[in-house]
């Protein structure tokens, strides 16, 4: 009777718990059996262990097998295991002669013929590698993801290599690189929408403190010109943002491309799109479009055309910056912190309030339109903007608008002074936060308090205008927020500017 140890993790969300496999060997008729609570592709890995160990040249024992997961209680799927299981068996039955392999861990899915497959989840995995001092190894289709600051990774393409590294027969030097290499892809550039003055200020506001935005006009007026302009106007991400962001994507199954590595994500799903595509699911619970949006932007279009249960189930992620997906028997947490951004007819044939398009739309048909949002979503919503189409004369005209680059200038300030001041972006702030953050003047509370009363605003809006007038005063440079940064905020929340 002999007993082989590996380490490797399984994949749940973005966490990667850790997972000892046990491979016994022992007398009694040969058969071969995985216990620890696996699925029905861990329990398929008896087939490819045992094709790819004999297309290797390898001895298959004629014993009884027994492979353990542990821990016992958690649930195992994919083919991830399949390298480690394989490495179990041929070193409890003496066909390698390594030892001292606590501080390494295997992944990777075996083919029949001993090539090693790439498999999803290897970068939360790689993460926890690192913060714990281990060696990884990885698929070869893998490695570039895993190539993370201080981590250690070996890449193979089959089982025979693997064997030959841990008989020191022909070693596998650690993979090198760094996964933040390749440039980034051109950005549309916001100097090619023409006027919209009012709509670009609240791109830049919105881009500057990180506000939910909503643009509604008729057809053709720049809504979805200007909301893709938005990822362009913010700042690179962080390595740890980066590190975020490839999780989901990793977690997916997606090739890994350097060349956004910093670039933040813009996705935006089409109106038919179901629940479980947008926020996630499955029963085996898998992140939607707004966790692969986390750290960048989410865009709706024709917002109204949306399932209305489909719309609501952004409220809780709006304000929590994660989504959690509860089945039987488990519960998956998926991050999703992104800047919502939402466009809009005012009205089923998209011309209600258009000087030259010609609305035939009866006043219950617009009301019942509009009614498909409801007010809870609408209030999470920071930035009303109504559009209106732009004269000939300014489409026409010389006169060229600012580019990305200079508006980018100005939201790298304003989000500096909101860092350096609070450590977080004004729509983040709580509170207590927003209370320390904003010490608006007399005048500009007063001016508040009367909106309050006027527009019956909820406490919720009150605090998103407090958050946006915030970030008007730190796109000026000013100190305290005054009367104007709050009349401006409410002007853009859709209430028309100071109340009488």
């Amino acid at each position: 009777m002999s007993l082989a140890i590996l380490r490797s993790r399984a994949q749940i969300g973005v966490a990667a718990p850790a997972v000892t496999i046990e491979v016994l060997l022992s007398g009694g008729l040969p058969s071969f059996s995985v216990v620890g609570l696996a699925e029905a592709a861990v329990r398929e890995s008896k087939d490819r262990v045992r094709g790819a160990i004999l297309s290797c040249g390898f001895d298959f024992p004629q014993q009884r097998i027994t492979v353990s997961l542990g821990p016992a209680d958690m649930k195992k799927s994919g083919g991830r295991f399949d390298l480690a299981i394989a490495l179990g068996i041929l070193l409890a039955g003496r066909q390698l002669r390594a030892g001292g392999l606590e501080d390494q861990e295997f992944y990777g899915e075996l083919g029949l013929n001993g090539e090693i497959r790439p498999v999803p989840g290897v970068l939360p995995a790689a993460i926890k590698c690192a913060a714990e001092g281990r060696a990884i190894w990885v698929p070869a289709a893998n490695a570039r993801e895993a190539l993370l600051p201080g981590a250690t990774v070996f890449a193979a393409s089959g089982l025979l290599e693997v064997a030959a590294h841990l008989n020191r027969e022909r070693r596998i030097e650690p993979a090198a690189g760094s996964p933040a290499q390749g440039a980034v892809p051109d950005a549309p550039d916001l100097a090619e929408v023409r006027g919209q003055a009012e709509a670009r200020r609240a791109l830049e506001i919105a881009a500057s403190g990180g506000h939910n935005l909503l643009l509604a006009g008729p057809p053709g007026t720049g809504k979805s010109m200007l909301a893709r302009r938005l990822p362009g106007l913010l700042p690179p991400m962080s390595d740890a943002e980066a590190l975020e962001t490839a999780a989901v994507n990793s977690v997916l199954g997606l090739p890994f491309d350097a060349a956004r590595w910093r670039q933040r994500p813009f996705r935006a799903p089409h109106h038919s799109a179901s629940a479980a595509a947008l926020v996630g699911g499955g029963s085996d619970p898998r992140p939607g479009e707004i966790s692969r949006a986390h750290n960048g932007v989410l865009f709706l279009d024709e917002l109204p055309e949306w399932s209305r249960h489909v719309l609501e189930m952004l409220r809780e992620p709006l304000e929590a910056g994660r989504i959690t997906i509860s089945r039987a028997g488990r519960q998956v947490d998926f991050p999703a912190r992104f800047q919502f951004v939402a466009a809009m007819n005012p009205c089923p044939c998209g011309y209600h309030g258009d000087e030259r398009g010609h609305c035939h739309c009866s006043a219950d048909r617009i009301q019942n339109y509009r009614g498909k949002i409801s007010g809870p979503l609408l209030d999470r919503i920071d930035l009303h903007v109504a559009m209106r189409r732009a004269c000939s004369a300014t489409l026409r005209g010389p006169r060229r608008e600012e580019s990305t680059a200079c508006v980018a200038a100005r939201v790298a300030a304003a989000r500096e002074r909101q860092l350096g001041r609070s450590g977080r972006l004004n729509a983040e702030l709580n509170g207590n936060e927003l209370e320390s953050a904003c010490r608006p003047t007399d005048q500009a509370l007063r001016l508040l308090d009367r909106a309050l009363d006027q527009y019956l605003m909820s406490m919720r809006a009150q605090r998103r205008v407090l958050r946006v007038a915030r970030t008007i005063a730190d796109l000026a440079g000013a100190q305290v927020v005054g009367m104007e940064q709050i009349g401006e905020a409410l002007a853009l929340r859709g209430f028309g500017g100071a109340p009488g």
